[in-house]
């Protein structure tokens, strides 16, 4: 178990070559010596190794197993040379941890027994305490002595997503139960994204206590909002969480799929750094959050399908884009999708670095 789990500020422990890294220099919107690269879903389906130590074994297993946990997060940053390793783990885990009937399933994705449809459903939505998450905090003391300079990244599903899965009872397309309750009891909508935001923010603080450098909310499903309905609905939940982890001093990152619409807002809410999907250049992000923030992307994931010379051609389009930001930190647009070939990645990655060289 890491030391730092009993320092109120964790960042003030953590060694000079973890807070100079360019990738908290990036966050930062400090000087670098390249542009960081790290990949949504780095860890996980497009690697062989991956899939070998996976074989067998349930996904919500698997993130509850500290030592499979640290080498799946590992093997990445192994492979590809990136400058961040985010924590293995899934954004359904509190949930599961706090007693939420629920599990993942190969091809569909996490799938609950009894939805969240009343106020008294709410009840189920107990507190998350760290001895929820032990394995979380042990996972996360094994990975800070192994990565060394590398910053280690945490995350959590931001309160709007995993409304959707809990009132949806699965994966959606439309959202139709969850947008019925947003609009038609307003109040049973706002308490429930603010339990959730406590149970988010506690999940955070564990992973920062356990020594994570960064952390990101994934907003991933927010997309399907108007601005409107994101500022009065969905916004104050995700403010709250970011609040709760302002003290640390660590990056906070902002991502959703689809939120060109909403890029101001969600810095807005709190973010540090704000991440782009591929469907709004860099330049014109910028211009939409404005001032103050660094931003992360953004290359559209199936651009890895094509030629090398392809590749690296939007490639440059991206970093192009984002000449003139504050702080950049290239990542893809969305996750790295499971048929991706590793050595693609990889070869981006030093391509990123090298073309950026200062």
């Amino acid at each position: 178990m890491s030391a730092n789990n009993t320092q109120p500020t964790p960042p003030t422990a953590t060694p000079d070559a973890v807070k100079d890294a360019a990738f908290l220099k990036a966050c930062r919107r400090e000087p670098v010596p390249h542009t960081p690269v790290w990949f949504m879903r780095q860890a996980g389906r497009s690697l062989p190794e991956y899939r070998k130590v996976r074989e067998g074994i349930p996904m919500l297993e698997s993130c509850m197993r500290p030592e499979l946990v640290t080498e799946i997060t590992l093997q990445p940053v192994r492979r590809h040379n990136v400058d961040a390793a985010i924590f293995f783990s899934d954004i359904v885990v509190p949930l599961k941890a706090i007693g939420i009937d629920l599990d993942i399933k190969p091809g569909v994705g996490p799938v609950v027994e009894q939805p969240i449809r009343t106020r008294a459903d709410l009840d189920r939505l107990r507190d998350l305490t760290p001895e929820d998450v032990s394995y979380v905090t042990e996972a996360i003391g094994l990975l800070t002595r192994e990565l060394g300079p590398t910053p280690l990244i945490g995350f959590a599903g931001a309160p709007f997503t995993l409304a959707s899965y809990l009132v949806e009872g699965g994966p959606s397309r439309t959202y139709e139960n969850a947008k019925a309750m947003m609009y038609g009891d307003p109040e049973l909508w706002a308490d429930l994204l603010d339990r959730l935001a406590d149970i988010t923010a506690a999940f955070l603080k564990v992973q920062i206590e356990a020594g994570a450098s960064a952390v990101q909310l994934f907003d991933s499903w927010v997309g399907s909002l108007a601005p409107t309905d994101y500022r009065r609905s969905v916004m104050p939940a995700s403010a709250k969480v970011f609040d709760a982890v302002a003290g640390y001093g660590v990056p906070r990152i902002h991502f959703g799929v689809g939120t060109g619409e909403l890029l101001k807002l969600m810095g807005e809410a709190g973010a540090d750094v704000v991440g782009v999907d591929w469907r709004v250049p860099l330049d014109e992000a910028a211009r939409r959050v404005g001032p103050g923030k660094a931003l992360q992307g953004n290359l559209d994931p199936t651009v890895l399908f094509a030629t090398p010379e392809a590749i690296e051609a939007k490639t440059r389009e991206v970093l192009d884009a984002a000449a003139g930001l504050e702080g950049h930190v290239f990542n893809l647009g969305h996750g790295v999708m499971p048929s991706t070939d590793p050595d693609a990645l990889t070869r981006l990655v030093e391509y990123v670095h090298t073309r950026t060289a200062r």
